[in-house]
């Protein structure tokens, strides 16, 4: 009777666990990259530059932001390259948010161990396993609606890629807002800087640094330009500024 009874309540903790799942919409993926966070869409909002997800990861909910894209409440999507802002205010929906995570990207299929991202845990400060592509350079659209005063004695964005030669090897002085900011790739972090000028289809300057700068945020950045800068993992620069401290 003991076994039997001990068989039934086996049985019934296994449905229970299988039921959680079905009622959730989830399933188990086994191979799991390192540092894979699985979560399901719960809120989208979407912006002009970025999509604000709400998602859930068991029973914690919590924000993420990505570059915009389209993204279906109440599937389940897989990320694993991020970093977590603190008291973040988004001019673009007024409206302040006690902790949220920018991210690279949500994607609709496992990350799994075989994958292009074999290792790391962004979370706890880790980068990828050296020589694994990382996606590469991607191209930032233009923010509409900037305009920032240029640095005393600094330059322009459209100033540096007009006489990009006359600034090689120097260092300049730009004052921008930062538009997009990814995380401790290669050992840097990488930011993009417009302030409202370009020159021809040039508006947008990399700038690599270990300071942190929330997107939105106008900051004066002080660096050195290279050019023709090619990083390996598909990160190659006609003009880039390296090294720069940020204010």
């Amino acid at each position: 009777m003991k076994i039997k009874a001990i068989i039934l309540i086996l049985s019934a903790a296994v449905l229970a666990v299988v039921l959680y799942f079905q009622l959730r919409g989830e399933k188990r993926i086994d191979n799991m990259a390192p540092g894979v966070h699985q979560v399901k869409a719960k809120e989208v909002i979407q912006t002009s530059n970025y999509t604000y997800v709400r998602v859930s990861e068991g029973r914690q909910d919590y924000w993420c932001a990505i570059n915009r894209t389209d993204i279906e409440v109440g599937k389940t999507y897989f990320w694993l390259k991020g970093w977590e802002m603190n008291q973040f205010h988004s001019k673009e929906l007024e409206r302040d948010f006690a902790s949220i995570f920018f991210i690279e990207a949500l994607s609709g299929e496992p990350i799994l161990s075989e994958g292009p991202i074999l290792s790391g845990n962004p979370m706890r400060g880790e980068s990828p396993m050296p020589g694994v592509s990382m996606g590469g350079r991607q191209k930032v659209a233009e923010k509409q609606g900037i305009s920032v005063e240029k640095a005393e004695g600094g330059i322009t964005v459209a100033e540096l890629f007009a006489n990009r030669k006359s600034y090689a090897g120097k260092s300049v002085r730009i004052r921008g807002e930062v538009v997009k900011f990814s995380p401790q790739i290669m050992n840097r972090n990488w930011v993009h800087v417009q302030d409202g000028t370009k020159d021809g289809g040039d508006y947008d300057l990399v700038v690599t640094t270990q300071d942190s700068i929330p997107v939105g945020v106008i900051g004066l950045f002080e660096g050195v330009i290279s050019l023709d800068m090619d990083f390996g993992s598909g990160y190659k620069y006609d003009v880039i500024m390296t090294d720069a401290r940020a204010k």
